[in-house]
């Protein structure tokens, strides 16, 4: 039975962000899942999405937009989602993301996220106007990590897992400082790419590398 009692610590502003939950369970959909994506903006690395089904809604960490959430926050709050909710991810590649356009890879994340559930889900809240391809009824909501707890925890199991994937990649192309800026294009990533060239997870048809393929050069660690 799910646990509907808000700690403190998952309100927002004096806001219940249990009201869509509540609100769709009473019209009798008793398996709602959030989603959440994380990944858009940078120029490396993959999309990734979260989707999540809060069994029990009594945190004792904050959960938020990950946005607002220092990185130990969210590592703290990832440990207490995995323990109190059902969680799906689903990651699109770099290749992936070259191919289908970063709007279609994140629609696939999404998408990925759902089906990684270990329960099926029957009713979906996403944030953003996401028209994910699946067959469950939905409501999209803008700024959705602030108004739904399940898509906050979406938010925040995404960010968590896509910046350990980020991590690793520092270990294998540490001239980038990925595990610093997890793929966003900063003045120090920038000024890498300038020397280096792109790795292997620069996204080639992205930001400011364009669709030209004169701008697609890659540096040494080519593979």
């Amino acid at each position: 039975m799910l646990r509907k009692k808000l700690s403190k610590k998952t309100k927002q502003n004096n806001t219940d962000t249990f009201f869509y939950e509540k609100k769709f369970a009473d019209a009798g959909y008793d398996t709602i899942a959030g989603i959440d994506e994380a990944g858009r903006g940078p120029l490396a690395g993959p999309v990734v999405a979260g989707a999540v089904i809060v069994v029990d809604a009594d945190f004792d960490e904050r959960i938020d937009d990950s946005k607002k959430l220092t990185e130990r926050m969210r590592e703290r709050a990832f440990i207490e989602i995995l323990n109190k909710c059902i969680v799906g991810i689903g990651s699109v590649s770099v290749e992936e993301v070259d191919r289908l356009n970063i709007f279609n890879a994140t629609l696939l994340a999404m998408k990925k996220a759902v089906e990684d559930l270990d329960r099926k889900p029957n009713y979906l809240l996403i944030d953003g106007r996401m028209n994910v391809h699946l067959a469950q009824p939905r409501t999209c909501l803008i700024r959705g990590e602030s108004k739904s707890l399940s898509i906050a925890c979406a938010s925040i199991a995404a960010k968590v897992f896509r910046d350990r994937v980020m991590i690793d990649e520092d270990k294998r192309y540490p001239a980038y400082g990925f595990k610093q800026h997890k793929g966003y294009g900063t003045k120090k990533h920038m000024e890498a790419i300038r020397i280096h060239g792109l790795s292997p997870i620069h996204r080639t048809t992205f930001g400011p590398f364009g669709d030209s393929k004169k701008k697609k050069k890659r540096g040494p660690y080519e593979l």
